[in-house]
């Protein structure tokens, strides 16, 4: 019997009667005179088959929650195997599956696990269907990850997922060569004396060696200014060092970003370790992402960072840190902590206040003035200031400012920290690289011919995405990050309103690449509504689909070729242009 089921002299009970209830006020809510159902020695006859149905219910219970652990801890380790596989075949020798490597593939490129595929010799097709099958099987498998994470031991998880980061550290690079355009914009500057925000790669000498590993030669550097400084740092160590050393810095900062998702999801009571694993194991971020070494993991680390100093601030005022729970009334009344109303409004206090005390509540979000014993700004002002660090590492970050902004409990103090950020990160800029800023424009103007919003303008029978249809999209962002961002000051839910506008951009994105998603991934997993997980996992999908080395063909099978009409060919013209 299950140990939610107990018998009394007289009854059975399963789970007992509530507090200050008796029994027999449960079952008859008193007993008639004369009747025997409140006699100790008194047995219905039917107690006993529904105390064994209880049993049996709460044996199938356990028995479900230990085979979804079970079929959960399988699912893991499968991801660990494919993971492995991916990396031993790419280390082995050079291949698709490792584009730098068909230039040059010496040993420090490779890494260490090329062992695993040397006995192993596939044609390039064999590649292909290898590696899409992997990282299909690879989704799969995060899929039921995901349902069974409930039930997974946390020690078992936690392991894979650290496993996994460990692989793609030791991996060469997967997919892309950003990794070495990252190390080549930083030699430009460094040894060469060339300004990467005013001098494309093609006008550096030819023979240095991350030249001749990188691509996008006719790009001026797209990336961010505290990002290329960084790089410079990694100057000195030479190619193989500061290869490796880049590498290890991602790594660590995915996993400090897994380590503040842990805790920002016990902050906003979702279950941290649900919540780590729907970032932690994506196999996009996992192959493309940490694979590819791209620096999106430096960006999502320092949002998740200021996340992380904006709920613990929040948390000091009002005992808990409930995304989205506005902390007074519709009327703007302040709660615990001082916190505003479900408005985003701070009252001021009474008539008799004075019109500026007024317009300062107003604009902070909180009531002056403020409650006795709060905690000074330093949460929020290192929020502001580490939000725009992640600005100056990759411009895809400033969408959430506003959002954050307007959601925060205490405004005038997140803003101070970003315009400290501001002053910092913006003066190291004009210091390194003169009034000039990353090449936005120019990229922008990219297409990916599978991407959402090409398919979208050849479904219309436009031939792809227009201009007309890039201006459009445009608007259709602004207007989704104006809504987010007012959303986000009525309700105080700024991680759902963050999810919200990321969602938005990531679905009218021309130039998607499938590590993209890991900017959406922290903020589905703290929101409180499961519907952006959904959209992540959706988009997830699709962005896996179209990235899959067989899809070209898959496409073309159907009768969708998009490199084949007028527009498409324009996009892929202009972008074989800028890469070579």
């Amino acid at each position: 019997m299950s140990s939610d089921a107990t018998t009394t002299p007289g009854s059975v009970v399963t789970g007992g009667p509530p507090a200050g209830e008796s029994t027999a006020e449960r079952d008859g809510r008193g007993t008639p005179p004369g009747s025997d159902s409140g006699r100790g020695a008194v047995e219905r006859p039917n107690d006993h088959g529904r105390a064994a149905q209880a049993g049996g219910r709460g044996w199938a219970r356990a028995g479900g929650r230990r085979w979804a652990g079970v079929v959960g801890a399988i699912a893991v380790g499968g991801i660990v195997l494919a993971s492995l596989a991916i990396v031993g075949l790419a280390a082995s020798r050079a291949s698709i599956l490792s584009p730098p490597s068909r230039v040059a593939f010496p040993g420090w490129m490779a890494g260490p696990l090329g062992w695993i595929g040397r006995s192993f010799h596939p044609d390039q097709a064999t590649l292909k269907l290898i590696l899409s099958c992997s990282v299909g099987g690879m989704f799969v498998a995060y899929v039921v990850v995901l349902s069974c994470a409930s039930r997974i031991r946390a020690r078992w998880a936690i392991g894979g997922v650290v496993a996994v980061q460990v692989i793609f550290f030791l991996s060469p690079p997967l997919s892309l060569t950003d990794v070495f355009n990252y190390l080549n914009y930083g030699r430009m500057e460094i040894l060469h004396g060339l300004n990467p925000y005013t001098t494309i790669p093609a006008l550096g000498p030819p023979s240095d060696p991350t030249f001749l590993l990188s691509n996008w030669h006719q790009l001026l550097s797209p990336y961010g200014p505290l990002f290329t400084i960084f790089s410079f740092a990694l100057v000195p160590l030479g190619v193989a060092a500061g290869f490796w050393v880049l590498k290890a810095s991602l790594m660590i900062a995915g996993l400090a970003t897994l380590w503040l998702v842990w805790r920002c999801a016990e902050l906003v009571g979702r279950d941290p370790l649900s919540a780590v694993l729907f970032v932690g194991l994506n196999p996009l971020v996992l192959v493309w992402g940490l694979g590819g070494d791209h620096n999106d993991f430096f960006m999502v680390f320092f949002v998740m960072l200021a996340f992380y100093l904006l709920l613990r601030a929040r948390a000091g005022r009002d005992g808990t840190a409930r995304d989205g729970a506005g902390a007074g009334g519709a009327g703007g009344g302040a709660g615990a902590g001082g916190e505003a109303g479900a408005g985003g409004r701070a009252g001021g206090g009474g008539t008799g206040d004075r019109p500026a005390r007024r317009l300062l509540s107003f604009l902070d979000g909180a009531r002056r003035p403020l409650p006795a014993g709060e905690a000074g700004p330093a949460r929020e002002l290192g929020a502001g200031f580490v939000l725009v660090a992640a600005v100056a590492i990759k411009a895809s970050a400033g969408i959430l400012l506003p959002v954050v902004l307007l959601g925060a409990g205490r405004r005038l103090r997140l803003l101070g920290g970003m315009i400290a950020g501001a002053v910092v990160f913006g003066g190291a800029s004009l210091y390194a690289f003169g009034p000039h800023l990353p090449n936005l424009a120019q990229q922008s103007r990219l297409v990916t011919l599978a991407g959402l919003p090409n398919v979208v303008g050849s479904i219309l029978g436009l031939g792809g995405e227009t201009d007309s249809m890039k201006t459009i999209l445009a608007g259709v962002l602004v207007v989704a990050a104006i809504g987010g961002a007012a959303w986000s000051w009525r309700t105080r839910r700024w991680i759902e309103a963050s999810a919200f506008v990321t969602v938005a951009l990531l679905v009218t994105l021309s130039w998607a690449l499938p590590w993209y998603v890991l900017w959406l991934l922290p903020l589905a997993a703290l929101a409180r509504r499961p519907g952006v997980r959904v959209a992540a996992l959706v988009i997830s999908a699709y962005l896996l689909v179209i990235w899959m080395p067989n899809m070209t063909d898959v496409i073309h099978a159907v009768g969708y070729k998009p490199s084949l009409t007028l527009l498409g060919q324009e996009r892929q013209q202009k972008t074989l242009l800028l890469l070579h």
